[in-house]
């Protein structure tokens, strides 16, 4: 069987890609009794780029890891810190 990432590592590298400042990418893992959280945290001025247009972008990740989390039967919640 291959790698297998974690959800932490599918948000860092999401996150890394969309950013002008790939080196202020910090994900946090949060587990608690219902699923882990996940606190993502970039430069101020790369907020924006994360979130996207109404919450386009920060939506369509959020959706990438319900899907990733789903087939590694696990429950994941992304929260974008500002």
């Amino acid at each position: 069987m291959g790698f297998t990432p974690s959800m932490k590592e599918l948000v860092e590298f999401i996150a890394r890609s969309l950013v002008d400042h790939p080196n202020q990418v910090v994900v946090e893992e949060l587990v608690g009794d219902r699923g882990a959280t996940l606190e993502l945290s970039v430069a101020p001025d790369d907020l924006g780029k994360v979130i996207g247009k109404q919450g386009r972008t920060a939506r369509a990740i959020r959706t990438i890891l319900s899907a990733a989390a789903l087939k590694a039967s696990q429950r994941v919640v992304l929260e974008i810190l500002e």
